[in-house]
């Protein structure tokens, strides 16, 4: 059963300090979202509404859109329309997911330009347990049989807890306007299906199912949450080192953790196919993963997970290294024409280089001539040989002449081939 005074009470307890705040209703013109918009008017809480009109239902998309404003016009409340057009790329499939990216772009750049504090939905329990049984069918584990989450990301959901019946119930007795989407009638989407075939069968089996359901979900998120708190112990003890991009932990320490504590944390950063998994644990020092936003690396008996935007960032960061002009980053180092008289330097041969100089990381074709050594040597060999880690030869930069010449291994080796002959002028790099 819906009440004023309840929902206003849950309202405080998933926000805090409720007074403070103003809301952004997402209202599509359906009993839940009209029931939403009236409570907050009769409960005098500031909001704002917004609409998206996806014209994808005729002349019914444009009586959804009217009901919402006129609602707004009524009762003075700022409102905000979005129109789909041409330019939004309407897909031939995954209509649902289209449908969702626009929507919540459109209201987090309300939320910005607004100053409003929380985006509020009109999900209901029976969204819960539509997407609970489609996470059941997908093997989703605890994530996603916790189900949809009150309070994140500026979204509440404070009608997670109520039946679609308790809202159409209250909608009748406030004798509220609003509209019905036909196409929920059609089977063609999965969650109709659930709605249709699946969720009349369990109401019959047991009449406290609502209330039974609610409970259990209640559970099933204090199990996630205990878990959550376990998983991020169990990281604790086995992180080396770790920074806002990257983490290094101790690989014989998780390989001893149980099968489910190993893939809920290689999970975290999406390395989710037990394969894979399985890969991760038995390769070879050396070996390289990657996924679009992670890369993992294996050096002996350390796991490093870092950033594919850091990686990418490394990679494509050079420092120009003009003569005279001393730099602090990675290090202190200055190019000049005066001999040291103390500190560690490489001499130059200014003939020799296509200036100006740069530091870079190593690229994939780098080699080099290095000084005391016969031959030529790939960069990558030489830090094989010289038993660098993954993670030091990410952290080693090059110097490097406009025409991508590397000169040395910035604290390791130059190359001898820009060493000065006898009476030639010669440059100096303190290192």
């Amino acid at each position: 059963m819906i009440e004023l005074t309840s929902f206003k009470k849950h309202l405080q307890h998933l926000c805090n300090r409720l007074e403070k705040h103003k809301f952004l209703l997402a209202v599509s013109g359906g009993a839940d979202s009209m029931v939403l918009s009236y409570l907050f008017l009769e409960a005098h809480i500031p909001f704002e509404i917004a609409h998206v009109n996806y014209h994808l239902r005729g002349e019914d998309s444009n009586l959804d859109q009217w009901l919402v404003e006129d609602f707004c016009r009524q009762h003075s409340i700022e409102f905000h329309l979005y129109k789909v057009s041409d330019r939004d790329n309407k897909p031939k499939n995954s209509i649902e997911l289209w449908a969702r990216k626009i929507r919540y772009r459109f209201f987090f750049e309300i939320l910005e330009k607004q100053k409003l504090d929380y985006i509020v939905t009109a999900h209901h329990l029976n969204d819960q347990l539509e997407t609970f049984l489609i996470n059941l069918s997908k093997a989703s584990g605890i994530n996603g049989l916790s189900g949809i989450p009150e309070n994140s990301n500026q979204i509440l959901r404070p009608l997670l807890h109520n039946t679609k019946y308790e809202i159409y119930d209250f909608a009748r007795q406030k004798k509220l306007c609003f509209r019905e989407d036909h196409t929920n009638q059609s089977k063609d989407y999965l969650r109709n299906q659930i709605r249709h075939d699946i969720t009349p069968e369990l109401e019959k089996i047991n009449p406290s199912f609502w209330s039974n359901f609610d409970r259990s979900l209640s559970h099933l998120k204090q199990a996630k949450a205990f878990i959550e708190e376990q998983l991020d112990r169990i990281i604790k003890e086995i992180t080396l080192t770790q920074t806002p991009n990257e983490i290094v932990l101790d690989k014989e320490k998780l390989a001893d953790q149980p099968e489910f504590v190993r893939y809920e944390i290689l999970k975290k950063y999406e390395f989710t196919n037990p394969k894979e998994q399985q890969k991760i644990f038995s390769a070879h020092s050396g070996s390289q993963f990657k996924n679009t936003k992670w890369h993992l690396f294996i050096y002996r008996n350390e796991l490093t997970i870092t950033t594919a935007e850091k990686i990418t960032s490394e990679i494509t960061s050079e420092i120009i290294l003009n003569l005279n002009e001393q730099i602090s980053f990675p290090q202190p180092l200055l190019l000049c024409e005066q001999k040291p008289t103390h500190q560690k330097y490489w001499e130059l041969d200014p003939e020799k280089i296509a200036f100006p100089l740069k530091l870079r990381k190593a690229k994939v074709g780098d080699f080099f001539y290095p000084q005391g050594m016969t031959g030529k040597k790939s960069i990558s060999k030489f830090f094989k040989d010289e038993k660098m880690s993954i993670l030091a030869r990410r952290k080693t930069w090059l110097l490097a002449d406009s025409k991508e010449q590397v000169i040395g291994i910035i604290n390791h080796r130059q190359d001898r081939r820009f060493l000065p002959k006898t009476n030639h002028p010669k440059i100096y790099l303190y290192l």
